[in-house]
């Protein structure tokens, strides 16, 4: 079967298309045929680090297609996804809505048990709260906007584009700034009367960071998800750590377990399913390549050009 491979250097990600046996199934997993999957920048950008240097592996974290065998039409995290057959942990197991597509079930998976997490499982928002999102046309950005907005949330979101916000303005996106710099505080506390928002999603890295801080209301929580500036470093404003009662917290995978990831699939089930199902919930996809122009995907999410999910679908 033909499958894309990924390999790191210090400067780069690069991708191979390969001729490799088809997967055999085994115990605690399903064989699925692939008919999308779907890109995170997590594995494409160096800054990321999820793909280490001389490190090669098969290319693809999440994706959707039929269990071999019984056709059940399945979306989850999908390790290889970008091949034709890979194998699924049943962990990961989530059965496709009959309302979603193949390509918009590729674009669920990883992103919005990111977006769960953050949002709920340790941010813990609330209706009529408000939520701030860096970077809120990238892939996180667009479904946490979405998300929160299904939730009942008010939403701030950052970007340097007009262009980017006029288009999710659409989704529900309550206040657009429009900037690359960390200088979004005072419209920040304009836009919430002055309070902060309750919870902030930083996908843009370590030149955000004290920014960030500074926009949190009193009891306000800081969600690290992306390093778009490839900056891993910032000054953490102690005072304010203290004196606001704040909690910051990482939202990654990348150590987890299948038990950890577990638990985080099922509260995706419980609380975002059944709003996909009932079409509350519908992602935003930018794109979707053909299986052969993954590289030309991959140069889109390179120049930060897209505005929510970059998909692949299999022929």
């Amino acid at each position: 079967m033909k499958a894309y491979f990924i390999q790191s250097d210090s400067s780069a990600t690069r991708l191979e298309l390969r001729d490799v046996s088809k997967p055999e199934a085994r115990p605690g997993h399903l064989l699925v045929r692939v008919r999308a999957a779907s890109l995170n920048r997590g594995e494409f950008l160096r800054s990321h680090g999820l793909t280490q240097p001389g490190a090669v592996k098969p290319a693809g974290t999440d994706g959707a297609g039929e269990v071999e065998g019984t056709g059940e039409r399945v979306m989850g995290r999908l390790p290889g996804a970008f091949a034709e057959y890979a194998l699924m942990d049943q962990h990961d197991f989530i059965p496709v809505p009959p309302n979603l597509s193949w390509e918009e079930a590729a674009a669920v998976p990883i992103t919005f048990m990111v977006v769960h997490d953050m949002l709920l499982g340790q941010g813990n928002l609330k209706r009529g709260e408000w939520l701030l999102v860096t970077g809120v046309s990238s892939g996180v950005g667009v479904a946490a906007l979405q998300a929160a907005k299904a939730l009942g949330a008010k939403v701030i979101g950052t970007s340097g584009s007009a262009e980017k916000l006029d288009r999710l303005k659409a989704l529900g996106l309550d206040v657009g700034i429009r900037t690359r710099k960390a200088n979004f505080h005072d419209a920040v506390m304009q836009a919430t009367g002055g309070k902060g928002v309750d919870l902030v999603v930083n996908n843009v890295g370590g030149t955000m960071f004290a920014e960030c801080v500074r926009a949190l209301a009193f009891q306000g929580r800081l969600a690290t998800v992306g390093y778009l500036d490839g900056s891993m470093k910032s000054e953490i404003d102690l005072d304010a750590l203290h004196s606001k009662r704040l909690k910051l917290f990482g939202v990654s995978n990348k150590h987890r377990n299948g038990e950890q990831r577990a638990v985080t699939v099922q509260g995706f089930k419980r609380d975002f399913l059944p709003l996909f199902a009932s079409g509350k919930l519908k992602p935003l996809i930018d794109r979707v390549y053909d299986f052969k122009d993954l590289p030309e995907a991959k140069a889109r999410m390179q120049s930060d050009a897209q505005v929510g999910k970059l998909v692949v679908r299999m022929p």
